[in-house]
C-alpha cells in the first residue's frame, strides 16, 4: 500500500469516528429517528385483492448462512408457535438466486416469501412479488443489509426476525427501476457538442433490460466503491470494506453527464457520484439523502462532488455528518457540494461509459440511464412501526437545493 493510499484510509477511519460521533449525539440530544414516516401501524392490503393464505415460504442463500439446518430448524418452530403451516424451502444457486425461487413459492400459493440472504437475495425476491399481493419478508443474513436497515429491521436475534417475517403487519413500498443504455457506436450523423434534450433521447438505446432497486442506485464513485470491494472483503469486515474500496478511488477522475429530470431542460454535471433514492440511509446509520422517503412516490436525486483532494472528501463526510444531525445549511466556498432533486423518471446521457450499482450490485457499464419510480410496487412485512417526523413531503422541486 502507497503512503498516499495509507493517508487516505486514515482519512476515511476518522470521517467514520465522525459519523460515530455523529450518530451519538444524534440520539442524546433528540429522540428524532431516520424511521420511514408514512408506514404506519397497520396492514395495508392492495386495493380490490384478496391476500394469499397458503404456506410461508423462504428462499435463503446458503452461502449466507453458517448453518443451514439450525436456521430451517428455528424457522419451523417459529412457525409452529404462530400456528402456521410448515414452510416452504428454496435455496438459490450461483444460476439462479432468488427469482425463480421465489416465483415458485408463488405458484405454490406462499402467503409471505422471506428473502433469507444478502441485498442480491432481497432484489431478486422482490423482482418476482412487484406487483402482486404476496408480502415480502426480511431475514438479513447480508454485508449491507441496505432495505433492512432502512425499514429498522434488526441486523441480529434470527428469531425475531423470522417472528417479524411471520406475524409482522404489510405496507407497500415504492421500487425504483434502472434501464442501462447499451454502448453504440458513432454515428455519422451525430453533431458534436450536442447539448439539447432531443440528443438525450436520440442516444439512448433502450435495449437492456431494466433493474430493480429498493434503496439506492448510482453511477459515479459509489459505483466503483462497490466494484473495489470483493466478497472476501467483506466476509472480513462487513460493511466497512466499501470504506476501504473507496479509499482506493479518492483519486479517481470525476464523472461527466447530461441530466434531465421529469420534463425540466436537462442540465450538464461534473461529479464524483450521481445517486438516485427510495430511501436515505446507509450501512453505519449514514443517512445520505435525509428527505428520501420508501413511500412518497418520488425519486430522490443527489449528486455529490469534491474538490481539493482529501480536504474535499472531508468536507463532504461532515456534510453527511451534519445532515445526519439536521444541518443542511451548504458553507460558501465549500470543497465539497451535495445538490438534491425530486422526480418520477430521470434521463442520464453520459460522457463516457462508467460503472453502474443498484442496492450495492455492480451490473456493468453504461453510457446513459432511464430511472423511474414505481410507487406502491411492492408488499414488505415489518414490525409495527410508529409514525415519526411530519409524513407528508414537499411538494416536488426540479431546481437543485444544498
Amino acid at each position: 500500500m502507497t503512503w498516499e493510499q495509507v493517508v487516505s484510509v486514515v482519512a476515511l477511519v476518522l470521517a467514520v469516528a465522525a459519523v460515530v460521533v455523529g450518530l451519538v449525539l444524534l440520539r442524546r440530544i433528540s429522540e428524532r429517528s431516520q424511521r420511514v414516516p408514512s408506514l404506519g401501524t397497520g396492514s395495508t392490503e392492495p386495493a380490490g385483492s384478496t391476500a394469499p393464505t397458503g404456506p410461508p415460504a423462504f428462499v435463503v442463500n446458503p452461502i449466507k448462512v453458517t448453518d443451514p439446518r439450525k436456521l430451517r430448524t428455528a424457522v419451523e418452530q417459529v412457525c409452529a408457535e404462530a400456528g402456521l403451516p410448515e414452510p416452504l424451502w428454496y435455496e438459490t444457486t450461483v444460476a439462479d438466486p432468488g427469482l425463480g425461487q421465489a416465483r415458485r413459492a408463488l405458484a405454490a400459493g406462499a402467503s409471505v416469501v422471506v428473502a433469507a440472504g444478502g441485498d442480491g437475495t432481497v432484489r431478486s425476491v422482490a423482482m418476482a412479488l412487484v406487483g402482486t399481493s404476496t408480502p415480502m419478508g426480511l431475514l438479513p443474513l447480508g454485508t449491507g443489509n441496505l432495505l433492512a436497515r432502512n425499514l429498522d429491521l434488526p441486523v441480529d436475534g434470527a428469531r425475531s426476525l423470522i417472528r417479524t417475517a411471520l406475524t409482522g403487519t404489510d405496507h407497500p413500498i415504492d421500487i425504483g427501476w434502472v434501464r442501462p443504455d447499451r454502448l453504440r457506436p458513432a454515428r455519422e450523423d451525430d453533431e458534436p457538442g450536442a447539448d439539447s434534450d432531443a440528443a438525450i433521447d436520440t442516444a439512448l438505446d433502450p435495449g437492456e433490460d431494466e433493474h430493480l432497486f429498493l434503496v439506492m442506485a448510482g453511477v459515479g464513485f459509489d459505483a466503483a466503491m462497490v466494484a473495489g470491494a470483493g466478497d472476501e472483503l467483506k466476509a472480513r469486515v462487513g460493511w466497512f470494506a466499501y470504506f476501504l474500496a473507496g479509499a482506493r478511488h479518492l483519486h479517481g477522475r470525476k464523472v461527466r453527464l447530461r441530466m434531465s429530470v421529469d420534463e425540466e431542460p436537462g442540465q450538464h454535471l461534473r461529479l464524483r457520484s450521481l445517486l438516485f433514492a427510495n430511501c436515505g440511509r446507509l450501512p453505519g446509520g449514514i443517512v445520505l439523502l435525509p428527505d428520501a422517503q420508501i413511500n412518497d412516490g418520488w425519486l430522490d436525486i443527489a449528486a455529490l462532488d469534491t474538490r481539493g483532494g482529501l480536504f474535499g472528501w472531508a468536507s463532504l463526510f461532515g456534510q453527511v455528518v451534519g445532515q445526519g444531525l439536521g444541518i443542511r445549511r451548504q458553507l460558501p466556498n465549500s470543497p465539497s457540494t451535495i445538490e438534491f432533486w425530486r422526480g418520477k423518471q430521470v434521463r442520464v446521457l453520459i460522457e463516457e461509459p462508467a460503472h453502474v450499482q443498484v442496492d450495492g450490485d455492480l451490473i456493468g457499464e453504461a453510457v446513459g440511464l432511464r430511472v423511474r419510480v414505481e410507487p406502491a410496487g411492492l408488499y414488505v412485512r415489518t414490525n409495527n412501526v410508529e409514525e415519526s417526523g411530519s409524513g407528508a413531503t414537499s411538494a416536488p422541486n426540479a431546481a437543485p437545493s444544498n
